[in-house]
């Protein structure tokens, strides 16, 4: 049941998004389309709530608990970096509004970009781990709750490894060819 869940918040994510960008764009309908993006953080708390009833129904900790945590994690530390590089694409593509700011490829602007997504990873796993140890309170058992206690270690593994090639761009810039360091620099997305 979790995982058909799971499944289905993300479809709903990627649905609300296409309907809020379409209806923002398309129907010029700025607030409507806005008050559908608002939507989505909604997913993420039914997924909670469910999976809360699940464990409290008497489910053993398993695999798909894990998930769930980490799905609504990733979704808080990444999701509003994902839509807002969308609507940046679909105002362009379908309001004829400016292209894209693209993340920048060289030096230290790029190190401090990929710094930026990486902070997102640490949300996630922080986020993943608050979720997970409330929900190993919750089972009160050690040794039922020992699934959800591996999934918090795989999410700051994740963060550490994504960490590590993170500060890769930071120890070894890469530089820019030499026909583009005479261009005007890329801006650094805020």
């Amino acid at each position: 049941m979790i995982v058909t869940l799971i499944v289905i918040c993300e479809v709903g994510f990627w649905v609300l998004l296409a309907a809020g960008l379409a209806v923002r764009y398309l129907l010029r309908m700025p607030r409507t389309g806005a008050a559908l993006l608002l939507c989505e953080p909604l997913l993420e708390v039914l997924l909670l709530v469910v999976t809360a009833i699940d464990l409290k129904g008497g489910a053993e900790p398993g695999w798909e608990h894990g998930l769930a945590a980490l799905y609504i994690g990733y979704t808080v530390g990444h999701g509003h970096r994902t839509v807002k590089w969308l609507d940046g694409h679909a105002a362009h593509r379908l309001a004829g509004g400016p292209p894209p700011v693209k993340p920048p490829r060289y030096g230290r602007a790029r190190a401090a970009h990929e710094a930026k997504v990486w902070l997102g990873t640490l949300v996630a796993a922080a986020v993943a781990t608050g979720l997970l140890q409330i929900a190993m309170w919750y089972v009160g058992d050690a040794g039922q709750s020992e699934s959800l206690r591996s999934w918090m270690y795989g999410a700051w593994r994740a963060a550490g490894i994504h960490g590590l090639i993170a500060l890769t761009y930071a120890i070894w810039p890469k530089k820019a060819p030499a026909e583009e360091e005479d261009r005007e620099p890329v801006r650094v997305e805020p």
